[in-house]
């Protein structure tokens, strides 16, 4: 599996767990779990694709400015989700940030599917495409473990 068909795998289980955390109801041990899940594939995602795909793109002038755009908004992320983990789960306040969470989780992987994988499809090789595409998915299984014990 290629750098972007592993992106996008988990970029379709990222879409699914916040939307389906928007969807709970108060202080319920869905919305727990769901919390909880969404976190480590959120945190675990942003290192290794960090490590695997956005170091890489950086050392190009055509995807500089967009990698460091995306990094950006994974810390804007990391705020939000640290936000909610301060917050009551039955509050009305937790659903607005939650809901904040998912609109900008869709926004920024539309953004990297729409933008930065054309770019990133231009400058990486395909011998590249590959190695980085591996290197992700032992980073992500290895940050999974770390985050979920």
């Amino acid at each position: 599996m290629n750098i972007f068909e592993a992106l996008r795998e988990d970029h379709d289980t990222q879409r699914i767990l916040v939307d389906s955390l928007v969807k709970t109801e108060g202080d319920s041990n869905a919305r727990d779990m769901l919390f909880k899940q969404i976190k480590v594939e959120l945190q675990a995602h942003a290192t290794a694709e960090e490590r695997h795909f956005y170091v890489p793109l950086m050392g190009y002038d055509m995807t500089q400015e967009k990698s460091r755009h995306s990094v950006a908004e994974h810390h804007r992320i990391d705020k939000l989700i640290g936000k909610l983990e301060t917050l009551d789960y039955s509050s009305a306040a937790w659903l607005v940030e939650a809901k904040k969470l998912q609109h900008l989780v869709h926004h920024h992987l539309e953004e990297e599917e729409q933008e930065v994988f054309q770019l990133g499809g231009r400058v990486l090789a395909e011998q590249e495409k590959r190695a980085l595409g591996t290197d992700y998915e032992a980073e992500m299984e290895s940050q999974r473990e770390a985050l979920s014990s």
